[in-house]
């Protein structure tokens, strides 16, 4: 792993239009390893796979009601230079605004509707996509009953099929969605599914429940997505059985799912 302190090299700069007659300038983002440079934000590649999809994925989006960091080639077209890739900088930081950011989810899922299921998908094994197969019946492992386990099998059983098509969802729009004053929502990176797009929306509702403090009203304010119940269903158990596989998890986290498992059971 790359220290968020490394900056990219000079002919990195240079190859995508920076200023490489002084690599140092620019700053490191807060809590990521991205740096910016004036209006370019490097990034190091720990996935090449990921990392050319996301970057083909962000540039294909054009949805004027959102601002999307649009990944810039090099001088001879390509998205990935010794080991490095860059996109426009976005202005924002994350904010709870709950009703705006399923909105965005929304939008972004009807500007995604084109795009192919990511090869890579396949060869997932992390927690998160474990989580979501556990969450769509695809998988079954043990979850650990006082981290998130016991609140999945007590909702499980309310699942019923979806008949949805399915398209590439993004599965962590909130953390990393920045407002900025009255400015469209803005996207800098994409965590693909391959799920129904409404599901994208319905994690976004879930994490605002979970940790936006967001209340039952943003569930009902949006009853009018198809399959709305069972896809806030499969986000919450998702987030469940992802908690429960993570050693790390917090007990925050959980209190946080506990409190959406709640709204999201009275709304079946």
């Amino acid at each position: 792993m790359r220290s968020t302190l490394e900056r990219p090299p000079a002919h990195v700069c240079s190859a995508f239009g920076g200023p490489a007659d002084d690599p140092a300038a620019g700053e490191p983002l807060p809590d990521s390893t991205a740096w910016r440079s004036g209006d370019l934000v490097f990034k190091p590649v720990t996935d090449k796979a990921r990392t050319l999809w996301t970057a083909r994925a962000l540039d294909y989006i054009a949805e004027p009601g959102l601002r999307v960091a649009k990944p810039v080639r090099s001088t001879d077209g390509r998205w990935i230079v010794g080991g490095w890739t860059a996109s426009r900088f976005v202005s924002g930081t994350p904010e709870h605004r709950g009703d705006e950011s399923v909105l965005a989810a929304v939008k972004l899922h009807r500007a995604t509707i084109g795009l192919p299921r990511p090869e890579f998908l396949a060869g997932r094994r992390d927690l998160d996509a474990i989580a979501d197969r556990v969450a769509w019946e695809e998988l079954e492992v043990p979850l650990e009953e006082t981290k998130g386990g016991r609140w999945f099998e007590v909702l499980a059983g309310a699942r019923r099929p979806i008949r949805l098509p399915l398209q590439v969802a993004h599965g962590e729009l909130l953390a990393g969605l920045l407002f900025d004053g009255d400015a469209a929502p803005g996207v800098v990176d994409f965590v693909p599914y391959y799920r129904p797009g409404e599901y994208g929306a319905a994690i976004v509702a879930v994490d605002a429940l979970a940790w936006g403090g967001a209340s039952r009203e943003l569930l009902e304010r949006w009853a009018h997505l198809p399959e709305w119940p069972q896809l806030l269903l499969r986000a919450v158990l998702f987030r469940l059985a992802s908690n429960a596989l993570n050693p790390r998890s917090t007990q925050a986290s959980l209190d946080g799912l506990r409190a959406a498992a709640r709204e999201v059971s009275a709304v079946l």
